[in-house]
């Protein structure tokens, strides 16, 4: 090997410290100042050339000529003397331009950094997002809302993406912050060092995007195996698609992460809302914080009495179940005793909204209350589903717990696998399944199919296959189809379409359709509150449940007198009676108007008045 030279070592050396950064660079220049302006000094003492014999005046007089190259200029005296500050001066010159170059390097190295989001967020009870997706949009602006009555709030989020990309796109879709302040950070939210810059153990919750239940998986275990991490539990929230990845998530976890189990939530959403025009209109008043929310809230007040008798008491909340003991019962017998301890359930634009009422007599117009009458004998019915995606067998499955026996559900699609379709076979009891192999879009085979006589109908994305935009393009054809039948036959159905980007669901209202789920958008909203407030999460649970007590937008001619003025109190009183808890009402003359919100009322004031036609409806939590 060959033998390194003088100059080459010398050469290394000065790369490896030219490599240290801006304060290791700084001290060298200052320390090769000192030192010339020291040996050029020493060099006039000892010649006694200069007009002191200070040294250290020298050594001033040196500085001086370094910083301000201008003081050369006056000096007098030998030839050795002001050649040695000719020197000094250019030196200074030199090692001031190094000073100038090394600064402006470190200021551009520091921005850069800031740029890349890699110094730790300092901040306290703040909400943390990891991951970045078209979730995170949603997701921003209701923790914006939720916090409008938080002074200083804060949202940190880490993605593997470009700093200033993130900060572009949340400045161009979010322009009302209110009280909140947002924060971008560049990370790998499963690298437990990157996570030390958003600063975990000051969070309030912590939510993850999914992208897939693995790298969530990861994600959750390299927040609870931080070597640094808090005594406190984590108020972890995230979404799976697979149930068979929840109690691997939950031991992650330490069984403090709350799972969102997002292909079942949506399938029970549209089982639900298809036999129940308006439903997901009030599934997304719920879920989102624009309007009124659930809330959980102690009312010393109200222990001793009955569930029943609560249910009057708050003119502004409408009461619908208990927490008790950690348990959450949605629906309670009226006569249950509320105890010391136990959490009311209301619905309430917000929890300091949730007041007791001084106790007074209210008007019930008992007249205007029709009688408990025998339940109805359910007609098999006849649902049609247009597409197919990955959980179409789910949805099947869903409204089989719904639908009376013999009743029939029709496919139309061309991608449907021979095995997917045998599973959805299996798991079916009350229904008959047929398929039928063609394009859901070609109008001849809506036209052969007599659309008109069914009661029911799905429209599915195939997100498997296609991208967002050309999913939804498709789903806008067949709901454009399927308006036109509608006018030419003069005939009604229900339909509720599948979207994948809330942007789209605009463009489709022009279809009139009764009922869009946008899939994204509903799973962001539910990771949103339930980071707000887990015990949601139960509640949810419940209602997207088909045992125990549903959301049903029921008739309310099946509860009151039709064309009857009467107030809220009324109301609640009728479903009551039918043990029920009615939550607010639907306006049919109104269901096509976005404006009015599609003729949704949730959680009126008790005291205000209606007047209700007999197409009108009543929206209730009720056992069937």
């Amino acid at each position: 090997m060959d033998e390194v030279g003088f100059l080459e070592k010398l050469r290394y050396k000065f790369d490896n410290l030219m490599s240290k950064g801006t304060g290791i660079l700084l001290l060298s220049l200052a320390s090769a100042t000192a030192i010339m302006i020291a040996i050029i000094s020493l060099i006039v003492w000892i010649t006694q050339s200069g007009p002191t014999s200070s040294f250290t005046e020298l050594l001033w007089m040196g500085l001086m000529r370094a910083i301000d190259s201008g003081t050369v200029s006056g000096d007098t005296g030998s030839v050795g003397y002001i050649f040695l500050m000719f020197v000094t001066t250019l030196g200074g010159i030199f090692i001031l331009s190094i000073l100038i170059g090394i600064l402006t390097t470190g200021i551009e190295s520091k921005l850069d950094s800031l740029r890349k989001g890699r110094s730790r967020v300092i901040e306290k009870d703040q909400t943390i997002i990891l991951g970045w997706s078209e979730q995170i949009f949603t997701i921003v602006e209701e923790l914006i809302e939720a916090n409008s009555n938080r002074k200083h709030a804060c949202i940190v989020i880490m993605g593997n993406h470009d700093k200033s990309e993130m900060d572009d796109a949340i400045r161009e879709r979010i322009t009302d912050m209110k009280t909140t302040r947002i924060v971008t950070r560049q990370g790998n939210p499963i690298d437990i060092d990157d996570l030390e810059i958003v600063s975990l153990n000051t969070s309030r919750s912590i939510i993850i995007i999914p992208e897939d239940d693995t790298r969530v998986i990861k994600t959750i275990l390299a927040i609870t195996n931080n070597p640094n991490k808090r005594s406190q539990p984590y108020n972890i929230v995230t979404v799976l698609k697979d149930p068979a990845n929840v109690q691997v998530a939950q031991i992650a976890g330490n069984n403090h992460a709350e799972i969102i189990l997002s292909d079942t939530l949506i399938s029970r959403i549209i089982a639900q809302t298809c036999r129940q025009p308006g439903l997901s209109t009030v599934y997304t008043e719920l879920l989102d914080f624009g309007g009124d929310e659930i809330y959980f809230s102690d009312c010393p007040e109200i222990i001793g009495k009955t569930f029943g008798e609560a249910l009057f008491l708050f003119e502004k909340s409408t009461v619908i179940g208990v927490q008790t003991q950690g348990k959450t019962y949605l629906n309670p017998p009226m006569e249950t005793i509320l105890q010391p301890g136990d959490q009311i359930i209301a619905i309430s634009e917000d929890d300091d909204t949730i007041i007791v009422k001084p106790e007074q007599q209210h008007s019930i117009d008992v007249g205007a209350i029709l009688q408990t009458t025998a339940a109805e004998s359910e007609s098999p019915e006849k649902t049609l589903i247009l597409g197919w995606n990955d959980n179409a067998h789910l949805i099947i499955q869903e409204i089989d717990n719904y639908v009376p026996q013999d009743s029939i559900l029709t496919v139309v699609s061309d991608c449907v696998e021979d095995e997917d379709f045998q599973t959805a076979l299996s798991q079916v009891v009350n229904q008959k399944i047929e398929l039928l192999k063609g394009d859901p879009k070609d109008r001849t085979i809506l036209d052969e199919l007599m659309v008109k006589n069914y009661d029911h109908v799905i429209i599915l994305s195939n997100n498997s296959e296609l991208d967002v935009q050309e999913s939804d393009a498709n789903t806008l054809v067949v709901l454009l189809q399927l308006r036109d039948i509608s006018e030419k036959l003069n005939c009604r159905f229900s339909v509720v379409s599948e979207m994948m980007d809330f942007r789209n669901k605009k463009l489709a209202e022009v279809t009139k359709v009764n009922d869009f789920i946008v899939s994204e958008k509903l799973i962001s909203l539910m990771l949103t509150q339930v980071s707000e407030n887990k015990m949601v999460n139960t509640v949810f649970e419940d209602l997207f449940d088909a045992d125990g007590s549903e959301l049903y937008i029921k008739k309310a001619a099946k509860y009151i007198k039709p064309d009857t003025s009467v107030n809220y109190y009324t109301l609640v009183e009728a479903a009551k009676r039918k043990n029920e808890i009615v939550i607010g009402y639907v306006i049919a003359d109104e269901q096509k108007d976005a404006q009015k919100n599609y003729g949704i009322y949730i959680n009126p004031a008790k005291a205000a008045t209606v007047t209700l036609v007999e197409k009108d409806g009543l929206i209730v939590i009720a056992e069937d």
